[in-house]
């Protein structure tokens, strides 16, 4: 099937695409998979995710300047990422957004999401002054700045469902989002909470809801912007829904088991105490555990593995942890995936602990490996990660499942073959 990708890649005219907040690529690689889309451009900030794009983009997408089209820059500083900047101490040199898209004779879709800790109930709760300080609030009137400059004919925002109920000003964020859009010229369906899509519904082994607002551009859709973008979500994305959902020993029951052992190694510069049963995948490595938290993990699996489910309730755990660490916590800090349904949610701040990711095998007593938090993520095997364990933990969680991405990059290809041509 990659072999017909690729033919049919080089046959037809793709749709050219611009990643904003790209990440490590999760939305740009469901995209690319799909066959129908040019990455003509990927903006990004940080620099381990900016490596793993560019690595990404050349190995597995064959594009031989990737170094030039993934744009590691501050997108705020919207006027120098238009027009290019040389010799930023931080961000090097580049020709600038204008540059590439003349190169490539303008631009169809634009793709991304803005960074959503501010907007996440999480976020929030955990923020003293319930995230009103965040400069990420506004981030998307840099992605609007940038639609409204090239004013491709469609384009994809990704956020977290909480945005529709964070107001950093006192006013809900999302209808001065719903306004920017408007005033640039896009249409989008009137009631956002229907663009909260489960993940698991297409086929992703975890519990991940995302708002995906999809906008089509007025002034060359006329009449027709409104009914396209209600289409979207009524038929042309649901049609690539499964049957049912993946769970977890389907995405990571076949990888190598990883035991642990009395005495610390390292692994590709990673420090473990898991042993290796037989030859490793990439990025299959555990990270190192104490014995205390050995033991936890070896109770609490062998809990539910029993059937005896002490352990399951939010309150039980949450005395564990007090008589385990002499802390207290007031939200439960243990929890097992199981087996026979999807992972609860892989977020970013995976990278500090991943005590809420505890393996369910409890002959390995340990929390799951970047490659395990990728697979639920529905990253394919051959995308390999580059960097430390916490930047590929932070970036795998932050990023859009590609599997889902491939869904939306469908659906929009749908509509432009039948709207667009």
């Amino acid at each position: 099937s990659e072999m017909c990708i690729r033919d049919r890649r080089y046959k037809m005219k793709r749709i050219k695409s611009i990643d904003l907040f790209a990440g490590c690529g999760g939305l740009m690689d469901g995209f690319e998979q799909s066959g129908y889309f040019d990455t003509i451009a990927a903006v990004e900030w940080e620099k381990a995710p900016c490596k793993n794009l560019a690595i990404r983009l050349r190995d597995k997408w064959k594009y031989k300047d990737a170094d030039r089209r993934v744009m590691r820059f501050d997108i705020q500083r919207t006027d120098e990422l238009f027009q290019g900047w040389n010799n930023d101490p931080t961000y090097d040199s580049s020709v600038g957004l204008d540059q590439l898209i003349h190169e490539a004779d303008g631009i169809d879709v634009i793709i991304g999401g803005p960074p959503c800790q501010a907007y996440s109930i999480a976020g929030r709760v955990r923020d003293e002054n319930g995230m009103k300080d965040d400069y990420r609030n506004f981030l998307f009137e840099s992605y609007i700045k940038v639609l409204d400059r090239y004013k491709p004919k469609m384009f994809i925002f990704e956020n977290v469902p909480g945005i529709l109920s964070a107001k950093p000003t006192g006013s809900p964020i999302i209808e001065i989002i719903r306004e920017s859009f408007d005033t640039a010229g896009y249409c989008l369906i009137p009631d956002l909470s229907k663009a909260i899509i489960d993940f698991t519904e297409y086929g992703v082994p975890q519990n991940r809801k995302r708002i995906i607002i999809f906008g089509v551009r007025k002034e060359y859709f006329g009449d027709k912007a409104e009914q396209i973008v209600d289409l979207f979500y009524k038929e042309y994305l649901p049609k690539y829904k499964v049957k049912r959902k993946k769970t977890v020993y389907e995405a990571i029951g076949d990888l190598p088991k990883l035991y642990p052992e009395k005495e610390t190694s390292k692994v590709n510069g990673v420090r473990t105490r898991h042993s290796l049963s037989e030859p490793s995948v990439e990025n299959h490595i555990a990270r190192w555990q104490s014995d205390r938290d050995l033991g936890i993990f070896k109770l609490l699996t062998e809990d539910i593995e029993s059937g005896r489910n002490q352990y399951t309730s939010i309150d039980a755990l949450k005395k564990l942890y007090t008589k385990m660490t002499g802390k207290e916590s007031n939200v439960h800090k243990y929890h097992v995936i199981r087996w026979d349904e999807p992972s609860n949610l892989i977020p970013a701040h995976l990278y500090k602990d991943g005590l809420r990711h505890i393996h369910p095998d409890s002959t390995q007593q340990r929390t799951i490996t970047v490659r395990e938090a990728a697979r639920l993520q529905t990253f394919p095997d051959d995308y390999v990660f580059y960097g430390s364990n916490m930047d590929l933990y932070k970036m795998i969680g932050n990023a859009v499942s590609p599997l889902f991405a491939k869904c939306c990059a469908n659906a929009v290809h749908d509509i432009w073959k039948d709207y667009v041509g």
